[in-house]
């Protein structure tokens, strides 16, 4: 024996099956569940009512009072700055203090047998009320998007951190064999924190979020050239497998098991990926509930079908980013138009689910990195539908529906300015913790070890919120 080689080489050398047990043991410390697949399906801490996640993320910060939290207080202060004494605390980023106060111009009526206060843009949502938890005590510690979009995603406010999709798959693997276990689709305009929203941080790459779009090759590049046959690809496949399985055997790379399973998901991706965006098995008042035969609502509403589709396949967490609620002006027409393209196909996929059984099983959550100031924004004075709102994390509202979540409530409330929450306040770890929860984790045993220490999800804070769980 050459005794200059390292145990690894020993291993390599001594039979392939040797070396792959030595593969499967080096990725198993890594917390792969599987050599051959990193996402295998694994079993959460206790038995969790959520199967998987559907987040639909309103980038840019809806405005609560406009929506969701009647604030008919605003409209006698309406065009008057507050008392320094309520203002002082304030974080905002554009205004000042004595900016003055825009009332919201929404009527509002109560709904379901739970008499939950809907504005007049949402008759969709409306309809499913009693389905809804709707929390009004939302609380964040950023003021700005991208730390706030990093802090809802990731736990913390710089980036370099495991995303929600990201833990949530490496918790739970995945049940899909021909998708990704997370899964990102967009819709609207512009973005803050993009990527850092759905990336795998310090996680092995596998976890992250995987962009898919819903026109066209679902992946860039994932159509063969002309001339490679399925035939060809594989035996290339093949090669390169056994490259990287020799490479991963010598040096304990967990990177490599992330290529690997990579190469080979996005091959059976080449055949599963185009069946999934064919919506010609869908019938025809599917489309319609979902507003695909009309526009504003066919880019989202597309995106909340195929967010359906996704986990009736098996996909763990479906991240759909909506751009375009950050509405710093001429608010009372961006709130008409976003409601008029996403309202529809939300409530739409909380019907959909619920009608073929999966409603129990996938734990739907809408909303921003934050809310909306109950002061006005005013960019530019000559224009009188100009009054636009600032970034508001002191007070906001999210709804959940679905996978553990006991709908027909609402939990929490802001003054009746909206400036604070004075009962239930519940921080964005608190609602990880929660979510989490639902999916069968003890949010603090969700953990991986990184640069010495034990990181999570909820960083070093974050309590379950048992009001709102069934």
């Amino acid at each position: 024996m050459n005794w200059q080689e390292t145990r690894r080489d020993f291993l390599f050398k001594g039979a392939g099956g040797l070396g792959m047990a030595a593969l499967a043991h080096l990725l198993s410390l890594e917390g792969y569940a599987s050599a051959v697949d990193p996402l295998a399906p694994r079993k959460p801490h206790f038995p969790g009512k959520a199967k998987s996640v559907i987040f639909l993320f309103m980038e840019g910060a809806p405005s609560q009072m406009d929506l969701f939290d009647p604030k008919p207080e605003l409209r006698r202060w309406n065009g008057h700055p507050l008392p320094p004494s309520l203002t002082k605390d304030l974080k905002l980023a554009f205004i000042k203090p004595t900016a003055t106060v825009l009332g919201s111009p929404r009527e509002f009526q109560r709904y379901g047998q739970c008499g939950m206060e809907l504005c007049d843009l949402l008759p969709h949502l409306s309809g499913i009320a009693d389905d809804i938890c709707l929390v009004r005590s939302m609380y964040s510690d950023a003021f700005n998007h991208h730390p706030g979009q990093l802090l809802l995603f990731t736990g913390h406010t710089t980036f370099g951190r495991p995303t929600f999709g990201a833990w949530v798959v490496y918790g739970l693997g995945s049940e899909s064999q021909n998708l990704p276990g997370f899964v990102v689709l967009t819709s609207g305009n512009g973005t803050s924190a993009g990527t850092d929203n759905f990336s795998s941080g310090f996680l092995p790459s596998t976890y992250a979020g995987t962009v898919l779009r819903n026109t066209g090759d679902p992946i860039v590049y994932l159509s063969n050239p002309a001339g490679l046959t399925r035939e060809a690809q594989r035996a290339r496949l093949d090669a390169i497998r056994d490259l990287n399985q020799e490479r991963a055997a010598r040096t304990g790379d967990r990177e490599i098991a992330s290529r690997i399973h990579a190469y080979e998901l996005a091959f059976r991706m080449q055949m599963s990926a185009p069946e999934l965006l064919d919506f010609s098995g869908e019938s025809k008042a599917t489309l319609e509930m979902y507003g695909l035969d009309k526009e504003p609502t066919r880019p989202f509403g597309a995106n909340c079908l195929l967010a359906r589709r996704m986990v009736e396949r098996g996909v763990r967490f479906v991240l759909l980013m909506h751009a375009s609620w950050d509405h710093h002006s001429e608010i009372n027409k961006g709130i008409v138009k976003q409601c008029a393209a996403t309202e529809q196909p939300a409530a739409a996929l909380v019907r959909d689910l619920q009608q073929r059984g999966l409603l129990d099983s996938t734990l739907v959550v809408w909303g921003g990195e934050f809310g909306r100031t109950p002061m006005s924004e005013i960019r530019r004075p000559e224009d009188a539908d100009n009054a636009g709102r600032d970034h508001h994390p002191n007070g906001y509202s999210m709804w959940l529906a679905g996978g553990g979540i006991r709908g027909g409530q609402v939990i929490g409330k802001t003054d009746e300015l909206g400036l604070q929450v004075v009962e239930n306040r519940i921080h964005v770890h608190d609602l990880q913790a929660t979510i989490l929860h639902c999916l069968g984790f003890d949010h603090t045993r969700l953990t991986y070890r990184h640069l010495g220490r034990d990181f999570r999800l909820t960083d070093v804070a974050g309590e379950v919120v048992p009001k709102m769980l069934a």
